[in-house]
Parts: C-alpha cells; sequence; structure tokens
C-alpha cells in the first residue's frame, strides 16, 4: 500500500520554527532517497531537500543553513526540521521519493507572517 502522511505544518511568524513529518510506507520508504517539496500559492512545486537511505543530504540554494532534513529508518518517517523561517517558505510542502513518484499525500500547510 502506497502512504504518504504529511504533518506538522502551522502558522509560525518570521524567524521562527516548525517540524514537519512524513510518515510513508515501507516501499516507499526503501526507496534511494527521499525528498521534501514545496508549492506556494500560484508557482509550481519545487524540490526542497533530499536524503538518501545513507542519510547523504542535499538542499535547495533557497533553504541551505535553515532546514535540515532527517529520516527514521524504523518508524519510515522523513522529518524536516525549519528554522528562522521567512515569509517566502509560505507553502503546502510535500514529500515523496527522490525522483518524485506520481502519487502525492495531502501535504501540510505552512504560513509565515506576521
Amino acid at each position: 500500500q502506497v502512504q504518504l502522511a504529511e504533518s506538522g505544518g502551522g502558522l509560525v511568524q518570521p524567524g521562527g520554527s516548525l517540524r514537519l513529518s512524513c510518515a510513508a510506507s515501507a516501499i516507499i520508504f526503501n526507496f534511494p532517497a527521499m525528498g521534501w517539496y514545496r508549492q506556494a500559492p500560484g508557482k509550481q512545486r519545487e524540490w526542497v531537500a533530499r536524503i538518501t537511505r545513507s542519510r547523504t543530504t542535499n538542499y535547495a540554494d533557497s533553504v541551505k543553513g535553515r532546514f535540515t532534513i532527517s529520516r527514521d529508518n524504523a518508524k519510515t518517517t522523513v522529518y524536516l526540521q525549519m528554522n528562522n523561517l521567512k515569509p517566502e517558505d509560505t507553502a503546502v510542502y510535500y514529500c515523496n521519493t527522490d525522483p518524485h513518484l506520481d502519487y502525492w499525500g495531502q501535504g501540510t500547510q505552512v504560513t509565515v507572517s506576521s
């Protein structure tokens, strides 16, 4: 069964932090890499970060130094720690494999606003 369930979003002030979680089914979690993506209003979905099974990580330039991706293999869960959030980080955040599958979860809304 294919499952991607994102959670942890919310409303936060600029400079604040959030931690997103993504519970994935094992068949997805065993792909070579998992990623976080986001889609801001009126924009195309964009890639944010990647973590491989060996925990090698990569980040988009826009979030480098502020976001940290991690994974818990026992829980088949991927996390995205987001610090020093900016209004331009406002988006619906999704997790998926990297490269991504055609299937997407419901995402979790992150709104950064004062």
